[in-house]
């Protein structure tokens, strides 16, 4: 059964073609046909049923109001930076600091150990490329991630990380495999003294089987817990290779709450260092993790209560609204990602959604949304006690039916007119999340188009993460165009 068309890419030779999305034996398959490769199908999403429920949440931005370049639909993918075909304004802004790098994982987006040359933008490169994305209109990125290779690699992480917060990057994040952080407990202190707000770890599984550098991770979030620092675990999921852990690894995350305040997991894509050949066999969906988790976690944390980015919507929506300023929007691809909350209590693990009914919960916000824009600022007061009366209804029955803190949350967030509270909810609970970054076999433009995760190139461009890593690859462009000289050994 066909559920839309879009357009794609040929694996093999990466030409654009039109493409259909469909349905097939309970699944939802990406088809299209090069005229000199032939037919090529690949897997979606393993679950229909799930894809369909995400499709409702579907919200179509309006992009930036200063987009970088003018561009045809014809055009896109082969014309980044942001283009006035974009959809989304950037999230989060990711910066690759160099390409050298300590380990050689067999899955890494950059592939940065097999390049034969250094890409290491000079300190001034990378302060330009922040300034240009808080530059940003009508909302500059609230958070950027430095990236790479390895950044930890560079002696001046620390005044990179000083200058981001300058520039006024309240979230402020190092992606890093924690090597010289495991070697030196004094340097997360330098780090967090910096400015910096979350270290992103890899982090792919609770065994040394799983996770070769075990103990280094666990060194890490000692030395963080030491010292306040915020940890998110990033397991990269390959079926059949690590899949079997994802439960153990909320386990690990729900004892070490006090530091780990999240789990993102990211699907393996099939770029960079991945293996084609493995495709059919390791490849693992939004839904597939989403049953993982809930087999793992003995059904406390059920497929069912995942939901798609954009569904966080009608907070920005009741945020501008009261306000009357603009803010970040969350305008994500509806199948781009998925994340829930937990609580973890002395009971054990509380999913957000039986403490609080979160369709109501958000259908309330979204009428008190519609309140607030037909009236003046009494109108507005009016609408908020009225909104939190209809959100005392999206209490969950049972157990651990508690909605308080929602709306405490809602308040806050509303007197202090930005995000700030969201981010101090997202430190009291575990928050459990998922981005499928595409690859050229399950490539779908739609989703370029809508992507809020941005990288910034010294050329002063602003690309979406999977034109970058994928399609284009313009990681391998920026790279190139920018090489210092060959790579030395670590």
């Amino acid at each position: 059964m066909l559920l839309k068309k879009t357009r794609s890419l040929c694996p093999i030779c990466r030409n654009v073609l039109d493409a259909e999305i469909f349905e097939e034996d309970g699944k939802v398959w990406i088809r299209r046909t090069c005229p000199e490769h032939g037919e090529a199908k690949n897997l979606y999403w393993s679950d229909a049923e799930m894809y369909r429920r995400f499709e409702t949440f579907e919200r179509i931005g309006t992009g930036v109001a200063n987009p970088q370049r003018d561009a045809s639909a014809a055009a896109c993918p082969t014309a980044c930076g942001l283009c006035s075909n974009h959809r989304s304004g950037t999230l989060l802004a990711n910066i690759d600091l160099t390409n050298r790098c300590n380990l050689n994982c067999s899955f890494c987006f950059a592939n940065a150990r097999a390049c034969g040359f250094v890409y290491e933008p000079s300190f001034d490169q990378i302060v330009e490329m922040m300034a240009m994305l808080r530059n940003e209109k009508p909302v500059p990125p609230p958070a950027v991630q430095f990236a790479g290779g390895e950044p930890t690699m560079r002696d001046d992480l620390v005044e990179i990380i000083k200058k981001a917060k300058e520039l006024g990057f309240s979230q402020v994040q190092v992606a890093t495999n924690g090597i010289k952080i495991a070697k030196d407990p004094q340097y997360v202190q330098k780090l967090k003294d910096a400015g910096l707000s979350t270290i992103y770890l890899h982090f792919d599984g609770v065994t040394e089987e799983t996770n070769p550098i075990l103990q280094t991770s666990q060194k890490v979030v000692e030395y963080c817990e030491k010292t306040g620092m915020g940890v998110v675990l990033v397991p990269t999921v390959i079926n059949g290779q690590n899949d079997h852990e994802v439960g153990a690894i909320l386990k690990y995350a729900a004892e070490h709450i006090k530091v780990v305040r999240g789990v993102n997991f990211q699907p393996v894509a099939f770029t960079g260092a991945a293996s084609e050949e493995n495709l059919k066999q390791e490849r693992v969906t939004i839904p597939d993790l989403a049953d993982r988790i809930e087999e793992q976690t003995g059904g406390i944390i059920k497929k069912e209560y995942f939901y798609p980015v954009p569904c966080v919507m009608p907070i920005s929506d009741l945020v501008e609204a009261y306000t009357g300023k603009p803010v970040v929007r969350f305008t994500t691809h509806q199948h781009c990602g998925a994340a829930t909350y937990v609580f973890v209590t002395e009971k054990g693990l509380v999913p957000i959604n039986e403490m609080v009914d979160v369709d109501s919960f958000f259908d309330a916000i979204e009428k008190m949304t519609e309140t607030m824009k037909n009236g003046g600022t009494i109108n507005k007061y009016r609408a908020l006690l009225e909104g939190v009366k209809d959100m005392s209804l999206s209490a969950a029955k049972g157990e651990h039916a508690n909605g308080s803190p929602f709306y405490k949350l809602l308040g806050k967030t509303l007197i202090s007119q930005n995000f700030d509270a969201l981010r101090d909810f997202h430190w009291n609970a575990l928050f459990i999340g998922t981005m499928h970054f595409m690859d050229n076999y399950n490539y779908d433009l739609s989703r370029v188009q809508r992507c809020c995760i941005h990288y910034a190139t010294p050329d002063g461009r602003i690309i979406p993460f999977c034109t970058y890593n994928s399609g284009p690859v313009y990681r391998e462009q920026v790279w190139k165009k920018f090489a210092r000289d060959r790579v030395q050994k670590e």
